[in-house]
């Protein structure tokens, strides 16, 4: 009955995943945090505080505390971590005692970034904390065998950022990481529509747009969109149609910088995996892994089989639970 509660944690810069080895995936909120600019009191976490972006008083602020896969504001990343163990603590029973808890980062942090994670969610009474990196977690949540000798390649596209990891043995022999993810789509989406149509637009409707008529770099049907924003020049609320091509055009560049960090990633690859690799494929995750036609653009590039991971949501969560029960031999290949 007293035994730790172990949970795993996936601090995404769009979503944080609590992942329960009893229950599964207990929570799954968008990282945002609203706060009182006055008194510096959380409003609102999550999916409540979604809601409110670009809809608020000027005393209410919407903040997203994780910017490209790291923690940009501490002490709000701690809150609001806070509130989000303490909306699933009793449906995986954290009241009664501390919890053993593991929590991925970025390939590419540094060791002070590192230790901002360590310590918030320390500082909510964690007993153990250990960090895994994320191409190994969402490797773990996609099923993949990364404790045997054979080639794992996978492709998370998150929010912040994008990586590219070959797991063999439990360990990472092969890494990239960049910060451009989705995030970086919705940003081009915006400037697209502002060059073009002088129209402003909000990172909600821009997340919406990439969602429904964003296409990875294929030939496709044109679909269209109404989109509704600002007109920048008679300041009044103005509908725009927009079509798939042209959204497609805005993210191309993230969508290169991606396919080429795969390729650098491969390039690095030792020749005794590649034959894995020709045989296994790529596995990608992440809510990037979702755009349109995503595998079949990543394959048409980089000519080995690519597969869409069973939960791309969720794998880096999914992952970060499981790994509770190999963390010693993982941490040991990490060394």
């Amino acid at each position: 009955m007293f035994t730790n509660a172990e949970i795993g944690i996936d601090l995404g810069t769009a979503n944080i995943l609590v992942y329960s080895k009893s229950k599964g995936v207990v929570l799954n909120e968008p990282s945002v945090v609203a706060i009182d600019s006055a008194t510096k009191n959380v409003l609102a976490v999550g999916s409540e505080a979604k809601r409110m972006v670009g809809k608020t008083p000027k005393n209410v602020i919407p903040v997203r505390p994780l910017r490209e896969g790291v923690i940009a504001d501490y002490d709000i990343t701690a809150q609001m971590l806070k509130e989000m163990l303490k909306k699933v603590s009793k449906d995986i029973g954290l009241s009664m005692r501390k919890p053993n808890v593991v929590i991925c980062t970025p390939s590419g942090s540094t060791s002070v970034e590192r230790r901002a994670i360590h310590n918030a969610v320390k500082s909510y009474g964690a007993k153990h904390v250990h960090l895994i990196e994320e191409p190994v977690a969402a490797a773990i949540g996609a099923d993949l065998p990364v404790s045997e000798p054979v080639a794992n390649v996978i492709l998370d596209v998150g929010g912040g950022t994008s990586e590219v990891a070959i797991i063999s043995f439990g360990g990472v022999v092969s890494c990239r990481s960049i910060r451009n993810g989705g995030d970086t789509m919705d940003e081009e989406i915006i400037q697209h529509v502002r060059r073009h149509y002088n129209i402003l637009i909000g990172e909600k409707t821009a997340e919406e747009i990439k969602m429904e008529i964003g296409y990875a770099l294929i030939d496709h049907e044109e679909e269209t969109m109404e989109v509704r924003g600002r007109d920048m020049v008679s300041g009044l609320p103005k509908t725009i149609t927009l079509t798939s091509t042209e959204v497609q055009t805005a993210i191309r560049e993230s969508l290169e910088n991606i396919l080429e960090t795969v390729k650098t990633t491969l390039e690095d690859c030792p020749p005794e995996l590649s034959g894995d690799i020709v045989d296994n494929g790529v596995v990608i995750t992440g809510g990037g892994a979702l755009i349109k036609g995503m595998q079949e653009w990543l394959s048409n590039e980089i000519y080995v089989p690519v597969h869409l991971a069973p939960n791309p949501l969720e794998s880096v969560a999914i992952g970060t639970g499981r790994s509770l029960k190999m963390i010693q031999k993982l941490q040991k290949a990490a060394k």
